[in-house]
């Protein structure tokens, strides 16, 4: 009915502004689909009765707090997902990049760090990883935390090594990594040029110039006017004729930045500034 969902909306947007009160984190401008599914499954799993219900109970547990933020971040990653992506990087991308003496790169919304190994192991197979430095940014310490440490579950490593050879790997895929039974830890020159650190795409500011941002699958979480505004951020952070690599869903097409741009790859979002 008309009138649960409007108190619905209310409640949500109510929890939403506590958590912006006591953590910083806003997350206001995701999209309400996505912020509506995970709110109900920490309702759920913390046996609230309703929004109304874990609203209460945020305010005086800093501990459901933490755990809201942690429901509310998406970390859904692979290493080298949609092998295509990292072939168009190695083909088209990084021969442009071996032109420059010093290469910036930020990986933005890097979650768990699945992503930013993958890069590191094609710049280093491409030759030019002692000239690169990769921002991995993320707004969760904790995932950041996960991401310097390098290690990863052994039961991902069949997929990640397909993702792998998929992606034009060299070697085989088990040269990056130390296993025991249950994890695998990737080597650690693979992270030597990488400098992990938090940043908020919602309220954060440009931090450098960047020869190629990639930030894949994240603002599909976002509502419209919150991706213009990350959208900017990365134009104002490129450098003429940098790189910008998205996700499958998501493009400048319909954005102020369309001109901007020429399309590297349509298909695996890949484009280039220039202007």
């Amino acid at each position: 009915m008309p009138g649960d969902e409007e108190k619905e909306f209310d409640d949500l947007r109510l929890l939403l502004d506590t958590v912006h009160q006591r953590s910083g984190l806003d997350f206001r401008e995701y999209a309400f689909s996505s912020l509506r599914r995970r709110v109900a499954r920490a309702v759920r799993e913390t046996g609230t009765e309703n929004v109304s219900g874990l609203h209460l109970r945020l305010k005086s547990d800093g501990q459901a707090l933490d755990y809201l933020i942690r429901q509310l971040t998406v970390h859904t990653t692979a290493m080298f997902r949609d092998p295509g992506f990292f072939r168009v990087l190695r083909e088209q991308v990084v021969p442009v990049l071996k032109t420059y003496p010093f290469v910036r790169l930020w990986v933005a919304g890097c979650s768990t760090g699945e992503e930013v190994y993958s890069l590191s192991i094609l710049l280093h197979e491409e030759g030019i990883a002692e000239r690169c430095r990769i921002y991995a940014t993320d707004l969760s310490e904790n995932v950041l935390e996960r991401a310097r440490a390098g290690v990863f579950p052994l039961a991902a490593m069949q997929e990640y090594s397909r993702n792998y050879q998929l992606a034009g790997g060299r070697v085989p895929f088990s040269d990056y990594f130390t296993a025991d039974t249950e994890s695998v830890i990737f080597r650690r020159h693979l992270r030597d040029n990488v400098v992990f650190g938090t940043h908020n795409l919602v309220s954060d500011a440009s931090f450098n110039e960047f020869h190629l941002i990639l930030c894949r699958n994240v603002m599909i979480y976002f509502q419209r006017e919150l991706q213009e505004r990350v959208h900017a951020l990365f134009h104002d952070s490129l450098v003429t004729f940098g790189f910008l690599g998205l996700g499958r869903s998501e493009a400048v097409r319909f954005t102020a930045y369309r001109d901007c741009y020429d399309t590297i790859d349509a298909k695996e979002r890949v484009f280039r500034k220039i202007k």
